[in-house]
């Protein structure tokens, strides 16, 4: 091991594009992997803890792990197949370089049994030729905004803040500089070195990480994915990209009380240099529903499980909050206090200010939860297992919840900021709520309300047909007595709600089509029609592209639909990975990656996977 004659520079100031990631996780939190070796977010030890490196928001303050060749490098990325470990390869004119980053499963194996310890694996290999290559690990605790001390107790390098205590370990010399550590190293071809980030204290001390750990680490990790993975029943056209986006929706996953976080990011621009900025790394109950449909169609019938555990031990029915009984988002803990705060000292990415952590949005009335929820229960009860007497009870209670309160006005499934209106599609999924549990009252024989149930559904039909549907615009629009169109009607086919090749849905489709699809991408709405309370545009948004190709699969459109999908796919970045929209240019925008978009990718490629036969 010989270092290089002189040191290059390190990358402060870098800007990585948000597409230009990779995910590797434990079930209980995520890094984020640029597809120039460096992880530049990182919360221990859960995934709304404050972070350690956050480097995507604040190149200079949020702290990173930069693992790289140490001269010029052609990079490339790619996930071990059929896994969640990431492969970042390294080509220069002496050799090629690869860095294997992942994080053991707690349980997998006897071996990764220590779940408290949360370890994070860099494996460096020089695969040909001879690499020089260059690491700084630079923590920066709570968002950047906490001092940390380091020493050194033998081979154990100590990361120590008010809050939080890392033991980084390594194969090869480390060097201390300042609040960071650096190390420069050559490896041959064939030979190796190992990176180890463990969270200690308490119970947990800090432990090495030799080269036979790793490996043997490597291979319980690879075969805990795979084992996952082969629950799938897809064999369809999209496989690669179905189970991807499986795998990704996996790792959004919180193994201890089975939350599903809409992402494992904050504040990632809908817009660069916009202030739509927004923490997801919580339980949307609408996200979580949904993804919970997505794994259940594929066969993966444990998270499901999990989720319906979450929520019965959770979310009461009966707490009484002046919101109603459900709250739009949970902590992945359960809590219910989210305040949104604003962090002024980190720059955000790419400048793009505010940082915010906390969520204001759990405050405000979002009527479609309901639908969500509740479809989910009842596709639960029929795929997986029938639910218990308890969870039909608490669904009871939700639906004559909902039939008390289904006409109100509220912030709609967008959480808009500005101003409660009656939205379509709030209605519909009001709809959606109780629809379904008079087909889950009436398959089990489970006793129920069902003559004012049926007598609420029926009316929010007819107010849906009545006031829902401008005849001005031939479509159905976004609230009731406007002329304002918005994607989220596109469930309207989907959730069963209207027959898909309805004259009044053909009409809607083609008004969609014309005023909010640019080339197979779909814009939510227009702001400057419809004011939201935020300034600026957004770009298109993902989900909506892939309810798009599923209501034209559900129309017979389907080489529209076809056309449609395969477009999409040239908009994942190149690990198949997708954030919440996509910008005028192509570019990723928003949290990364999203649930929302690949669960709904997977509900396409599902039904149009069905329809071409």
């Amino acid at each position: 091991m010989a270092e290089p004659p002189s040191r290059p520079p390190f990358h402060g100031g870098r800007h990585v594009p948000i597409a230009e990631h990779g995910l590797i996780g434990d079930l209980r939190t995520v890094a984020l992997v640029g597809s120039d070796g460096t992880i530049d977010w990182y919360c221990p030890p859960a995934f709304d803890s404050p972070s350690v490196f956050a480097g995507i928001l604040d190149a200079e303050r949020g702290g990173c792990f930069e693992l790289a060749a140490a001269e010029a490098a052609r990079t490339k990325q790619f996930y071990f197949p059929d896994t969640n470990v990431l492969i970042t390869r390294f080509f220069t004119e002496d050799g090629v370089g690869e860095v294997q980053d992942f994080m053991p499963v707690a349980g997998a194996t006897g071996a990764l049994g220590e779940a408290d310890r949360h370890r994070l694996i860099r494996r460096v290999l020089c695969v040909r030729g001879t690499l020089p290559f260059r690491a700084r690990i630079a923590p920066r605790f709570h968002y950047g905004a906490h001092p940390h001390t380091v020493r050194t107790e033998g081979c154990v390098v100590l990361f120590e803040s008010a809050s939080l205590s890392l033991a980084l370990t390594a194969t090869v010399p480390l060097e201390t500089e300042g609040p960071d550590v650096r190390a420069d190293f050559k490896l041959s071809e064939g030979e190796s070195a190992v990176f180890a980030l463990d969270q200690v204290g308490g119970d947990v001390a800090p432990r090495r990480c030799p080269h036979l750990e790793a490996e043997d680490q490597f291979n319980a990790t690879v075969t805990y994915w795979r084992r996952w993975l082969a629950q799938s029943r897809y064999r369809g056209r999209w496989r690669e990209m179905v189970h991807r986006s499986a795998l990704t929706l996996k790792l959004l996953t919180y193994a201890p009380t089975g939350a599903i976080v809409a992402a494992p990011t904050t504040s990632l621009p809908e817009r660069i240099g916009g202030e739509r900025n927004w923490d997801y790394r919580y339980v949307w109950v609408r996200d979580a529903a949904f993804a919970v449909y997505a794994l259940l169609r594929l066969g993966f019938s444990g998270e499901a499980e999990a989720f319906m555990r979450f929520v019965t031990r959770h979310i009461s029915p009966g707490d009484g909050k002046a919101t109603g009984p459900l709250q739009v988002m949970y902590g992945i803990d359960g809590r219910t206090e989210l305040p949104e705060r604003k962090l002024t000292h980190l720059s955000g990415h790419h400048g793009s200010a505010p940082v915010r952590v906390g969520n204001a949005a759990a405050t405000q009335l979002q009527l479609d939860i309901y639908g969500a929820l509740i479809d989910s229960i009842y596709l639960y009860d029929k795929w997986a297992q029938p639910i218990s007497s308890g969870q039909w009870d608490d669904v009871c209670a939700l639906v004559d919840w909902v039939c008390e309160n289904w006409d109100q006005p509220d912030e709609g499934v967008w959480e808009t900021r500005g101003g409660r209106k009656n939205f379509l599609y709030s209605r519909l999924m009001c709809w959606v709520a109780v629809e379904r549990a008079i087909r889950l009252a009436n398959h089990r024989g489970l006793p129920a309300d069902l003559l004012r149930w049926r007598q609420t559904r029926d009316t929010i039909y007819r107010r849906i047909m009545d006031r829902g549907w401008s005849h001005t615009r031939q479509a159905f629009v976004q609230y009731e007595g406007g002329d304002v169109l918005d994607a989220a009607v596109l469930m309207m086919p989907l959730a069963k709600f209207i027959a898909p090749t309805d004259p009044k849905w053909l009409s809607t489709l083609d008004a969609l089509t014309e005023d909010l699809v640019s080339d197979s991408l779909v814009y939510r709405y227009d702001p400057r029609t419809s004011p939201d309370g935020l300034d600026g545009d957004e770009g298109t948004f993902s989900i909506c592209s892939f309810w798009y190709v599923e209501a034209l699969t559900r129309a017979g459109r389907l080489d529209d639909a076809r056309l449609a999908f395969e477009k999409m796919l040239t908009y994942a970045n190149h690990l198949g990975l997708y954030a919440e929209e996509i910008g005028r240019t192509g570019r990723q925008q928003g949290n990364f990656p999203q649930a929302f978009t690949h669960l709904s990718l997977i509900s396409a490629a599902y039904n149009l996977d069905r329809a071409l036969g």
